[in-house]
């Protein structure tokens, strides 16, 4: 899949923005604030439809402005493509796709795939686990449909659980009403994170490899459930109804979830420098970008905000040898300088300058 052009209007710092864009790689340059980072946001959010900073859509409309839109021309299974994502102007957020509107944004999850690594990615070495459910989820729910109905399902009950929880209710029949779409739903989810996860972790392994260079660490990826032994949902709510019942939330189920992430051993977030950190969660995303690849059929962009911040020379000039393979699709980059000289041909370039790209030789 190919982000032939890119049109902008109101998002961010961003006031107007049109770009075309390279098969290959493509870098944005510039000091930080200049608008990098938001023109990868406006790509993703045509993915996702929504923001990967978590921002509600509101805070994404230019200051002084009442509306703004994305324009995505796509090249998808060799047939072009167009995405129109419009916020503001009285209306709730619309995504088009040509020009059919979707009813619901989960329709549009994993049809035109992307991987993101950004500054972000650190909470995935060293953050709570729900960072690390979350890039689970994600990359799961791009490539599985079932798996994203079942996780709205379990997440919608449990929230329905909770409220009860907090409310004090003790009815066991309007729990067993919520407790068993929780059940069934949490029996898709565990079983598909632990054959992911199965899955990831070979891939992840060499692409690790490919960046440490010779000498390398020794890396695992594991995942845990209290489901992973044949332990049932009902079970664990059973186990601990007086604990939840006195601390007013759910404390078990898929949604307590970790994965482990060691390296020579030992816990990432305990053993890491911020470079092994760094190279560690790219080395993630590669996997997930192979994984969706091959999953999707469709080659996803790749977005790799901030790249080379935090690297040594040999690990930049080894990721930038990867990424140029031909196992590789279109590749966005962005960073204060260009860290890698020469990058490969066919490379295209801008300098971001307060919201405008301006085209490099």
């Amino acid at each position: 899949m190919l982000l032939n052009a890119l049109n902008i209007t109101n998002f961010k710092n961003i006031r107007e923005a049109s770009l075309t864009f390279s098969p290959k790689i493509n870098c944005l340059v510039g000091n930080n604030g200049m608008g990098k980072s938001n023109l990868l946001d406006a790509v993703y959010m045509l993915s996702f439809a929504k923001s990967y900073t978590g921002v509600p859509d509101s805070s994404l409309i230019t200051d002084g402005e009442q509306f703004s839109m994305l324009r995505g021309e796509y090249l998808r299974r060799d047939t072009p493509e167009a995405l129109t994502l419009s916020l503001g102007g009285g209306r709730r957020k619309t995504l088009r796709r040509g020009d059919k509107a979707y009813q619901r944004v989960s329709q549009h999850i994993g049809a035109f795939p992307l991987v993101l690594s950004s500054p972000a990615d650190m909470d995935l070495a060293g953050g709570a686990p729900e960072y690390r459910r979350r890039f689970i989820d994600q990359v799961i729910s791009q490539s599985d449909p079932l798996y994203l109905d079942a996780l709205l399902r379990y997440n919608h009950a449990l929230e329905q659980r909770n409220s009860m929880l907090r409310n004090e209710i003790s009815d066991p029949v309007l729990y067993q009403a919520v407790e068993l779409p929780m059940a069934m739903a949490a029996e898709t989810i565990v079983k598909r994170r632990a054959a992911f996860v199965e899955e990831l972790s070979g891939i992840f392994s060499r692409y690790h490899a490919d960046i440490a260079g010779k000498g390398g660490e020794e890396v695992t990826i594991a995942y845990h459930s209290a489901m992973a032994d044949g332990t049932t949902l009902d079970q664990l709510l059973d186990n601990n109804r007086r604990r939840d019942s006195i601390l007013h939330h759910t404390s078990a189920g898929p949604h307590r979830d970790e994965l482990d992430l060691t390296l020579n051993g030992l816990p990432l977030r305990r053993t890491a420098s911020q470079g092994q950190a760094k190279s560690y969660t790219i080395a993630l995303r590669l996997a997930q970008y192979d994984f969706l690849r091959q999953a999707t059929g469709v080659t996803p962009l790749l977005l790799l905000d901030d790249l080379f911040d935090k690297l040594d020379a040999g690990r930049v000039s080894r990721i930038v040898e990867v990424v140029s393979r031909s196992d590789f699709g279109q590749i966005f980059i962005t960073d204060t300088k260009l860290a890698a000289d020469p990058l490969p041909a066919g490379t295209a370039s801008w300098r971001a300058d307060n919201g405008t790209f301006t085209p490099q030789p």
